[in-house]
């Protein structure tokens, strides 16, 4: 060997010398030689058999005086079967048996509390160590860099690279991939040797659970750059890796003691699904995540807020469930539990089964965790049975089983979460607060019980919350988010969706970004110009437009010719797309479209289906998705996921909420804005082997709308500035100066309301009083006031059950006219729409259309494309103008200046009513916050239930509601159409 060779040799072990060392010196690790691995069991037996006799000696005389001369042998067999078995996880969480009754524990992880101190000394019994250059095989001399061990057994590999030799980790990936076969390995085998395996350089870690040659997949295990992307920040005066193996001041080192016992012994999990294992083993921005939560609420004890910013494609159904997991277990420096109860909330109507299963697989202990699959009277026994882990909609804590739920305020909840919108904010987060908090009462004086109400409104010293959600609105970061050095909320922790995309935990959807525009040329065909409202009926005449059969063929054409070319090769053949479009009747005919045009011209490797609720009247004709289709809507999800289909058309159904990773296209003929966009375009964003492009073609937006809707997820999510609580105020002064509302009215009503359960003629009563302020709005002459007045009710209702939680009020009459509001708006009567009529082609002729490219390339957001979120500062909507009513004539110039834009239709004005009264906080937050096909259920039956109300003093049509299905669904459904967009378009900054 030259002089040079040595050399390069000594460059290469800089990062393995330095690493050994520190976990040696700094760590508690003893450094083993490798001549002391065995082979043939994998493990080191002089060291495991120090610990087992110097920690458990009596078992160990049991064993011996059972098997003589042959107990170590013994031992070593039955633990190479328990290993092959059930794997090294198993063996160091649940130890070894052996006849008779001989119970040996081969790891002892740190105890919840120090209240038993055999237990402490025990954890601090684990010997941790280190080996080098270790030759694992029978077969040949390839050695692995480093391997460490607990208690002599394997629990993880690394190789090392040096960056000076222009070696970096994706070598080391390499060399796992062709020259560390598992097979034969019990070092290397899955399960049965090793938990994880460590490729790295200076810079970067990479991690992979399961070796697999050239198809192993290795995940990064970075903290994240200092500028918010991939990779890691600079340490002075150190390797970027360091967090593997020295504590800095912002955490404890991975390797070290507490953490990497605590990774073995709560977060790696054996995952069984359809008959496949996986090992999971946490991601860096999983396992920091918890851990800073878990020190953090040590230290501060409840009552403390947690805003988890993490983007899709991190695994927040796992961070949840090791959350609460842990949480269970937390005590102070006291040794007392810091939270009784978990909560874990999610606002779907529909618990979701992947968090259900997630939270359960995490159970080391039979019963600690609850799903509440059935009614609220479930969820009450639970609290009040003092379930530990308890998973549950939030839509249950607002029934009136929990409004018996008293005496909770001594026990401390930790609230997780899942998806944190602003429904946090509703109605039923704050039943869920008081169902927590509430306490019996003997006073009678209702101002007490009315300050009461508005405490339980704010923050509680026995409630902490934990929210996650990959994009936080406005609402979700005041709520929830903690003061940053500028004073304004932001996340407690984040993980971008930069560096997300940067890491390829998910792909950049905006990568390929096409945009089209489409030129109508209309002429009217009638001499009389009608008038009618000139919005609505530019919105008739976009709508005549784009369901022309001539605008959907030549779109149609776009589309399956852009598939065929540039998408259908992907995946092997396997990739899928996505239509999006405008409406129901849209999807439809799009699907009709794409049928007819796909077999004029004889393709045969395209096929589409179409996903829409209920019924829908065509032409003359009704159709359903199963009829359409062939099959029923439950088999859609598998049908399209095979070979025979590969164009999905949606409307609302599936827009959100659908997870197909062969996603590789999406073809957008609707406007979508702000969160909507995100949501919508992340369908495309799931990875999958071989998946490394996505395609967007949009008919509809222009990329800087696109890019401005990401902006403020892309990066942290901050705000410009907080909302002004005081706002409240300037709106209870905006709503007096109408003088509808009557001061001492408000208080007669709050003095029936808050003394307690309403009996029948109560509710008389306070109708009776509400009723006076509705008959002065009814004598408001000025329609537009009237509407002015509708809009800040509302917004006051909601501002002010915004700030309540935010902020600890002390100002009862809030509380009351937050009260009188709700009953209120429920009975203020319909504004008057001006009549409006349908656009046809005897009124309207499309002369010539044509679709043409606009935008072509990367829409993709660089590096501090960012922009805040704007606070809530604008309330109420606009009243109509002098100018809504225009000639045909002069829409159809506007339309065609324009382009076009297309929204839902106002009919059976009649219904606007129950519409109003069903949207409230609760309603509203679940529309916005679910699938369609999801929610329609829950909306319909509201919707029926309002009609029936509406409908007392009208017999003819109650009868009509009651005994028409046909009809009745189809008033629902179109109702529940309207709802949807007036959620889902909504700004964030308006309330």
């Amino acid at each position: 060997m030259t002089a040079r060779s040595a050399n390069v040799i000594h460059r290469e072990v800089v990062l393995e010398d330095h690493l050994v060392a520190h976990l040696v010196a700094n760590q508690g690790y003893l450094e083993r030689s490798p001549e002391g691995f065995d082979r043939d069991l994998a493990l080191d037996r002089e060291l495991l058999l120090r610990f087992v006799q110097e920690t458990q000696p009596d078992e160990w005389n049991k064993l011996a005086a059972q098997y003589s001369a042959s107990a170590e042998a013994e031992f070593f067999t039955q633990l190479e079967k328990a290993l092959k078995d059930r794997g090294t996880l198993d063996v160091l969480r649940s130890g070894l048996k052996l006849i008779p009754n001989i119970r040996f524990s081969l790891c002892f992880f740190q105890p919840a509390s120090n209240l038993n101190p055999v237990l402490t000394q025990l954890y601090e019994a684990n010997i941790l160590s280190v080996m080098r250059q270790v030759r694992y095989s029978r077969k040949n001399e390839n050695a692995l860099d480093v391997v460490l061990f607990v208690n002599g057994l394997p629990v993880a590999t690394l190789e090392l690279k040096n960056l000076l030799t222009g070696a970096t980790f994706r070598h080391a990936e390499k060399q796992y991939k062709t020259d560390r076969s598992p097979a034969g390995e019990p070092l290397l085998t899955f399960k049965r040797g090793a938990l994880v395996h460590f490729a790295a350089d200076q810079d970067n870690v990479s991690m992979t659970t399961r070796l697999m040659n050239g198809k192993t997949r290795f995940l990064p295990f970075n903290r994240g750059s200092a500028e918010g992307g991939a990779g890691n920040p600079a340490i002075p005066d150190e390797f970027r890796i360091a967090y593997l193996y020295k504590d800095l001041p912002d955490g404890k080192a991975v390797f070290g003691r507490e953490k990497w016992l605590a990774i073995l012994g709560r977060f790696i999990h054996l995952e069984k699904t359809d008959g496949k294992e996986t090992l999971t083993f946490p991601r860096y921005q999983q396992l920091d995540a918890v851990t800073r939560m878990m020190v953090h609420a040590r230290q501060h004890g409840p009552g403390q807020n947690y805003l988890i910013q993490h983007s899709a494609g991190s695994g927040k159904s796992n961070t949840i469930g090791w959350t609460a997991h842990q949480l269970i277990n937390l005590h102070d420096a006291g040794d007392q539990p810091i939270f009784n109860t978990v909560i874990i909330v999610t606002d779907r109507i529909v618990l979701d089964r992947q968090l259900q299963n997630t939270v359960a697989q995490f159970e080391q202990t039979k019963g600690v965790v609850k799903k509440i699959d059935g009614t609220s009277r479930q969820l009450k026994q639970a609290i009040q049975d003092g379930a530990r882990i308890i998973i549950t909609t939030i839509q249950k804590f607002g029934t009136e089983h929990l409004q018996e739920v008293t005496g909770q305020k001594d026990r401390r909840f930790a609230i997780l979460v899942d998806e944190a919108h602003s429904s946090q904010s509703g109605k039923s987060a704050q039943a869920l607060a008081d169902a927590l908090t509430r306490e019996a009462t003997s006073s009678d004086d209702v101002e007490d019980i009315i300050a009461a109400y508005q405490k339980s409104r704010g923050p509680q010293a026995n409630i902490s919350y934990f929210a996650f959600t990959a994009t936080p609105r406005n609402v979700t970061l005041e709520r929830f988010g903690v003061p940053g050095p500028d004073g304004l909320p932001r996340p407690f922790h984040l993980y971008s969706m930069r560096q997300a995309i940067e890491e390829g935990f998910i792909l950049d959807v905006l990568q390929n970004y096409m945009t089209y525009k489409a030129y109508y040329e209309l002429e009217k065909a009638i001499e009389d110009d009608p008038e009618l409202q000139g919005r609505k009926a530019q919105r008739r005449v976009a709508r005549f437009a784009s369901l022309h059969p001539t605008a959907i063929s030549q779109k149609v054409e776009v589309i399956v010719e852009h598939f065929r070319r540039h998408v259908r090769h992907e995946l092997g053949g396997n990739a899928k797309a996505m239509v999006v479009t405008q409406s129901r009747e849209h999807a439809l005919r799009y699907y009709f479209g794409l049928r007819d045009y796909i077999q004029k011209h004889g393709y045969q490797d395209v096929q589409a289906l179409v996903a829409f609720s209920g019924e829908l009247r065509l032409d003359g004709e009704t159709w359903t998705e199963a009829e359409v289709n062939g099959f029923s809507e439950t088999e859609l999800p598998r049908r399209f996921d095979g070979s025979e289909y590969q164009i999905l058309i949606v409307a609302e159904k599936y827009q959100t909420g659908f997870d197909q990773p062969k996603l590789c296209a999406m073809y957008v003929d609707r406007k979508l804005a702000g969160l909507q966009a995100v949501q919508t375009l992340s369908r495309l964003n799931r990875t999958m082997p071989g998946k490394d492009t996505t395609y967007v073609l949009d008919f509809q937006n222009s990329i800087e709308d696109i890019q401005e809707a990401f902006m403020p997820f892309h990066e942290m999510t901050a705000l410009m500035e907080t909302s002004d609580p005081n706002q409240v105020y300037a709106l209870e002064s905006r709503l007096r100066t109408f003088g509808i509302i009557d001061p001492e009215e408000v208080e007669r009503f709050a003095r029936t309301y808050y003394k307690g359960p309403l009996d029948g003629w109560d509710r008389i009563k306070l109708e009776g009083l509400v009723r006076e302020a509705v008959q002065r709005f009814e004598a408001e002459e000025d329609e537009g006031r009237q509407e002015e007045f509708r809009q800040l009710l509302k917004s006051f209702m909601r501002f002010y059950s915004f700030v309540a939680q935010v902020v600890r009020l002390e100002d009862t009459d809030l509380e009351k006219l937050h009260a009188y509001a709700a009953w209120l708006y429920r009975l203020l009567p319909n504004r008057e729409v001006p009549p409006d009529i349908e656009i046809t082609d005897d009124m309207l002729r499309l002369q010539a259309f044509k679709v043409e490219q606009k935008e072509a390339g990367s829409a993709s957001l660089t590096p501090g494309m960012s922009e805040p979120l704007r606070p809530i500062n604008e309330f109420g909507a606009n009243p109509y103008t002098e100018d809504e009513k225009r000639s045909l004539s002069e829409i159809i110039q506007s339309f065609n200046e324009r382009h076009g834009t297309e929204f839902s239709e106002e009919d059976f004005l009649r219904f606007e009513q129950v519409n109003r009264e069903i949207l409230d906080e609760d309603m509203t937050e679940m529309m916005r916050n679910n699938p369609p096909d999801v929610v329609f259920s829950a909306y319909a039956q509201a919707f029926f239930q309002g009609a029936i109300r509406m409908f007392q003093r009208d017999s003819e049509m109650k009868s009509i509601v009651l005994s028409d299905a046909e009809a009745r669904d189809q008033a629902i459904r179109h109702f529940f159409g309207r709802a949807l967009r007036e959620v889902r378009e909504g700004d964030g900054s308006r309330m």
